[in-house]
């Protein structure tokens, strides 16, 4: 490796934040059921900040751009991410809607559903990111998600395009996107319910997740990773598929496993590693969250992902 790519590369998160008020019970409920749940708890969360959390524990130099509201949720949001140690100068407080929240229900399985109430981060608006054009500018890698505004996320992707920097979108939760928008970005990391919305590809087994990723590279994205839950990542690259076998483990919560994983994703790339070995690394984070409660709370420290398995 030269001196050059012996330097890590700046990351810039644009994204939700939000506070997880989280149940757990023994099922998800039906419509019109009421069920009497076990523990209820509070956490920093909204797939932003999740994913900023992440990328700071791993060691990677990142920047957040959200909204939050000014209340109690934003200013303590704020003050966690700072503790952190992630770069909160272009966070922007709203005067007129409330901090996003979101209301999660967690099984015995470890299997989640979720409402969000987005309040600011549906007002983080292109205007707001005028106004940050120097993160952009600073950052090598701009990730971002969808529970902001889908002409925010289409601005930031064309800004960060013109300036050469390197765009990955975990388009989550699932929306249709722009052929435009698909074309600026260098990596793409959808789960399979994403994908298929987006390729139009019903996802069944390996080869129609390969297929999935082959429609999505012909829309114009450089890269894919498809995440498969328990079963790892798919990579196409180069006309090439390849999976990337999750570590097993016993599942406690799997709310934050796509944020962990594209926040250790990020952080790999942004340290020159190639696809493969970055989704190594962000399976390996991915599964150690997955073991604990809660959404940041659940991200690992650098160190731990180092020796697991």
């Amino acid at each position: 490796m030269d001196t050059t790519q012996s330097i890590r590369q700046q990351i810039l998160v644009v994204g939700s934040s939000n506070t997880d008020m989280v149940i757990k019970a023994a099922h998800l409920p039906r419509p019109g059921e009421t069920i009497l749940g076990g523990t209820f708890f509070m956490n920093p969360g909204g797939k932003g900040a999740n994913q900023a959390v992440a990328i700071a524990r791993l060691g990677g130099p990142v920047t957040f751009i959200c909204k939050t509201g000014s209340d109690i949720f934003g200013h303590q949001s704020q003050q966690l991410f700072e503790e952190e140690g992630i770069n909160t100068s272009y966070i922007f407080s709203d005067s007129e809607h409330p901090s996003g929240v979101a209301l999660i229900t967690v099984d015995e399985k470890a299997e989640n559903c979720i409402v969000v109430a987005s309040g600011a981060n549906a007002n983080l608006m292109p205007s707001d990111l005028a106004r940050a054009e120097e993160a952009i500018e600073q950052a090598d890698l701009v990730l971002m998600q969808l529970e902001i505004p889908m002409e925010t996320v289409c601005y930031v992707a064309d800004l960060a395009w013109e300036k050469g920097k390197k765009v990955i979108l975990n388009p989550a939760p699932a929306h249709p996107l722009s052929a435009e928008l698909l074309r600026r970005l260098y990596l793409i990391t959808p789960n399979e319910t994403e994908a298929e919305m987006i390729s139009g590809v019903k996802i069944t087994d390996e080869s129609s997740a390969c297929e999935a990723a082959r429609v999505l590279s012909g829309m114009g994205v450089q890269n894919v990773i498809i995440t498969l839950g328990s079963k790892g990542a798919l990579i196409y690259c180069d006309g090439k598929s390849e999976i990337v076998p999750a570590w097993k483990v016993e599942a406690v919560d799997t709310t934050a496993a796509g944020d962990v994983f594209n926040g250790a994703l990020t952080v790999a790339l942004s340290e020159w590693r190639d696809l493969k070995e970055a989704a190594r690394f962000a399976c390996k984070a991915s599964a150690i969250s997955v073991t604990r409660v809660g959404a940041q709370s659940s991200a690992p420290y650098r160190n731990e992902v180092d020796i697991f398995g």
